[in-house]
């Protein structure tokens, strides 16, 4: 995870041309979005039922399902013997891990107010340092979780269902955060982008040498045992 922190931070080194080609619309789109910010949450108006409805199902689609998902399919892998499975499991938690450590970052480096905060307009750095952090509406954790999760799985599973299901769920929780009033539409845009950039590169960079510890059965001359091994990218060593 170390590894992939590092290559996300790094990456606007590595932007090359063709980059551009969703670069220029994601800037664009983001900005425009956040000068409809306001208007958009004022015609959405207050309604506590209805945020306090779209808030549980973000939650559960947002978080609780990705991360039960995880350690769910990583114990019926190791039941089953299912190594895609495990793999998958494993991937879809790292991107998870991944994501919450960059969106804990950027929120309290924006420090943007929620629309249920201060004046309600999403200010950046309301009061400055004095009473930092003011708010972490940018980007959305529910977004950027959900969206790494979605891509990691569908990338490990390319099969046109599994692609409308992640998807649609990624799709559902990023509307409901704003249907919440949880987060403005340019802080879920910028976190369902960043979550899928961060599941895509878990999937191109690790999958190949998974790396991490697992634990197994074994028969020994005593009896059942146990085996922890870790895969140091390639290279397995176990005790």
């Amino acid at each position: 995870m170390l590894r992939d922190e590092g290559l996300i931070v790094t990456s606007p080194l590595r932007i090359q041309t063709l980059d551009l080609l969703w670069l220029a619309p994601f800037a664009a789109g983001t900005g425009y979005t956040l000068t409809k910010d306001n208007s958009i949450m004022q015609d959405l108006g207050s309604n506590p039922s209805r945020e306090k409805n779209f808030n549980d199902v973000s939650n559960v689609l947002g978080i609780y399902a990705p991360v039960a998902y995880s350690g769910i399919g990583y114990i019926a892998s190791s039941i089953r013997h299912d190594e895609h499975l495990r793999e998958t499991s494993i991937l879809a938690g790292e991107a998870q891990v991944d994501a919450l450590i960059l969106n804990k970052a950027l929120e309290y480096a924006v420090n943007r107010q929620d629309p249920k905060q201060g004046d309600r307009t999403g200010r950046f750095w309301p009061h400055g340092l004095k009473s930092w952090p003011d708010g972490t509406s940018m980007p959305s954790e529910h977004a950027m979780n959900v969206w790494a999760f979605a891509r990691v799985v569908a990338g490990e599973y390319p099969g046109w269902r599994t692609q409308a299901i992640v998807y649609s769920m990624a799709t559902t929780v990023s509307f409901s955060r704003v249907l919440a009033r949880q987060h403005f539409p340019s802080d879920v845009i910028v976190g369902s982008t960043m979550g899928y950039l961060i599941g895509g590169l878990v999937v191109h960079h690790r999958a190949a040498g998974l790396s991490g510890l697992s634990l197994a059965s074994i028969q020994t001359a005593n009896g059942r045992g146990f085996e922890i091994s870790y895969n140091f990218g390639g290279q397995h060593s176990s005790n």
